[in-house]
């Protein structure tokens, strides 16, 4: 009789080979998956750093993008806004590099003439917008006064990095290039939907709602907004306000304010204005002394 078992079953030398070769099986794939984890990696890293690369290169470009053209109707670094339907007094673009000319006033001598430095992140412009607005315009649109508005930026650092008071202030300087005699409609509806100070600014979509909302929502304007067309107009009319604020910044530039003193900053025939910024009637008080002073 034969003995019990499997003759079929490998013998001891051959399990050990049989163990020897799966050893060295999983020791090749485990530096195949090595490889392909160093691969990975790698490729990550790579793809970090041209991120990295990219938006060094996009910081720079933008630091040493060319300031200007700036907006049309804009010379004076501001829009004036006169008659009964507030329309903008047409100027040509200031050209890059150039000095903006500095509005004549003589040609408004029968007009209080209200000059106003505003930041669309500011929450006091938001209060002496949204106290004297309604005012200013009755005044305008009855011949009695002009009003010429400087938007700014000092107050990117207010929007957690999303740059709202420069976009802002750009998409502001669409509309008064492609839809100039709606300023003042687009410039009250800015302040009406003013995101809070330190809380992330609008986006485009949210700006491009609130200028189309207040009758600015053309093609054109949409994709200067988008392509923020304007912004490195905006970054050099601020520097040319607020460089420092405790010297003449208007030197040189005509018909001009003689100190920036913060935004919002207002003058009434030259003489600023430091009153209450919700306070209508004191406003209106300190503009009538300019007219009769």
């Amino acid at each position: 009789m034969a003995a019990p078992g499997n003759n079929n079953q490998p013998g001891k030398k051959d399990r050990r080979e049989a163990a020897r070769e799966k050893a060295r099986l999983e020791r090749e794939a485990e530096k195949r998956r090595q490889r392909r984890n160093r691969i990975f990696i790698q490729g990550g890293i790579g793809i970090v750093v041209l991120a990295i690369v990219a938006v060094i290169a996009l910081v720079i470009v933008n630091v040493n993008k060319p300031a200007g053209p700036g907006p049309l109707n804009m010379a004076s670094d501001g829009i004036l806004l006169t008659g009964s339907n507030m329309d903008a007094t047409k100027t040509a673009a200031i050209k890059a590099g150039a000095t903006p000319t500095g509005t004549d006033k003589s040609k408004h001598k029968t007009t209080v003439n209200i000059v106003t430095y505003i930041d669309y992140q500011c929450p006091y412009c938001e209060q002496f917008e949204t106290t004297n607005a309604d005012q200013i315009a009755t005044w305008v649109k009855a011949g009695e006064a002009t009003i010429e508005i400087h938007p700014i930026a000092i107050l990117d650092s207010s929007s957690l990095g999303n740059k709202y008071a420069t976009r802002a202030a750009n998409a502001a300087a669409c509309v008064a290039n492609y839809d100039p005699n709606n300023f003042y409609a687009v410039n009250t509806a800015l302040y009406a939907n003013q995101p809070a100070e330190n809380t992330s600014g609008k986006s485009d979509t949210e700006l491009l709602s609130t200028v189309n909302g207040a009758g600015s929502g053309s093609a054109k304007i949409k994709s200067c907004i988008t392509s923020q067309q304007f912004v490195p107009w905006v970054t050099a009319a601020t520097a040319r306000v607020h460089p420092n604020g405790d010297k003449n910044v208007f030197a040189g530039v005509a018909n001009t304010p003689a100190k920036f003193g913060g935004t919002p900053t207002v003058f009434v025939n030259g003489v600023q204005y430091t009153g209450s910024l919700t306070d209508a009637t004191a406003f209106a008080s300190f503009t009538a002394q300019q007219v009769t002073g």
